[in-house]
């Protein structure tokens, strides 16, 4: 017997809520080694971790394609729906109408948001719904053999065919263009600029929207695809590194960076801090935010960081003035008008 003393077991690191990150984990992944998914996964992981929010009060929405398969690879303690194609915002929205105490976090593709499920994306954004809408965008359909999807670039070119001559849908300038309240663009390979602004929407009030460009490495990460991991690392444009700094953390006690920075406070009184590389780019400003996204196209480059912010809009739920307890949980009192309550509403629509 080795009289060498028992190596001590390392302690559980817990959260805020006394949570360890295995409760917001899930199960092993069926995805191509190398998928940028698998990286939105673990950062998933960590933001969720990390804000201290309970797994069981969050519902996690999907689509249908490779990123709609990865729910099942975390938050497995967590509300989960897989709807069908392209109708992840519809079914997002009605959940949210009668429950609005969870927080919403869907995950969509290119081909799921930006082409059959578009129409309901722009209705979720118009609507300013109160969630995170994370599209995996890798520029192809994965699932069905890597054709080009709607945000691939003209001239980008998959390992197998020809370059791609269509058009592509730019979903965050769509985004700001109907008002869409927190808008981002990242990188699968950027880690730290993936989490500060994934825990920073978790902590918005209204639809913020990550576009996270996350390269198909079975189908599309050739050095002529626009979307490859080596080319996205030349050719990304940083805006700015953002920081998250929780509300529970007093302001004056983090570190101030050199240079020209920016506070954003989210409704929860956390802050975004963007440590502006371009000093010109103001994130409140949708004019500005869509000029470096048309200055990035031109160049054939990625643009990437928080786009735009706007925390004064109301969120679906105040509009139209939706009670925040969740429909199950209200008696019937709240829930059958009287009769006077009733007469009253159809009086209204009489003077109409």
């Amino acid at each position: 017997m080795s009289d060498a003393p028992a190596r001590k077991a390392r302690p559980v690191k817990l959260n805020i809520i006394n949570e360890p990150v295995d409760a917001y984990k899930g199960g092993p992944s069926s995805l191509c080694p190398g998928c940028g998914h698998d990286q939105i996964s673990s950062v998933i992981i960590k933001a969720a971790w990390e804000n201290g929010i309970e797994p069981h009060r969050i519902a996690k929405m999907s689509g249908i394609g490779c990123s709609s398969k990865t729910p099942a690879y975390y938050l497995g303690q967590s509300h989960g729906f897989n709807t069908v194609h392209g109708r992840m915002p519809s079914v997002t929205t009605g959940a949210a109408a009668v429950n609005g105490e969870l927080t919403y976090l869907g995950v969509s593709g290119d081909g799921d948001s930006a082409s059959i499920g578009i129409g309901q994306l722009i209705h979720a954004i118009r609507r300013n719904l109160d969630m995170v809408y994370i599209v995996e965008n890798n520029g192809v359909y994965g699932l069905t053999k890597g054709q080009y999807s709607a945000t691939a670039e003209v001239g980008s070119k998959k390992k197998k065919g020809r370059p791609n001559k269509q058009q592509p849908i730019d979903l965050c300038a769509m985004a700001i263009n109907l008002g869409c309240t927190f808008v981002a663009r990242s990188f699968s390979g950027s880690k730290k600029q993936l989490t500060a602004l994934l825990k920073a929407a978790m902590s918005h009030k209204g639809f913020a929207l990550i576009d996270v460009i996350s390269p198909c490495v079975t189908f599309n990460n050739n050095d002529e695809s626009y979307r490859s991991y080596g080319y996205v690392k030349e050719n990304e444009v940083t805006l700015h590194m953002p920081d998250y700094i929780p509300q529970r953390t007093p302001i004056q006690e983090v570190e101030v960076p050199e240079g020209h920075f920016v506070d954003i406070t989210l409704h929860d009184g956390s802050t975004i801090r963007l440590e502006t590389i371009d000093a010109e780019h103001d994130p409140s400003n949708a004019v500005a935010a869509l000029a470096a996204l048309h200055k990035a196209d031109s160049e054939d480059h990625h643009v990437t960081g928080l786009l735009y912010f706007d925390g004064n809009q109301p969120t679906m739920h105040e509009v139209l003035n939706l009670p925040e307890t969740a429909l199950i949980d209200l008696g019937n009192d709240d829930l059958r008008p009287t009769e006077e309550a009733l007469e009253g509403v159809i009086a209204r629509f009489r003077d109409v």
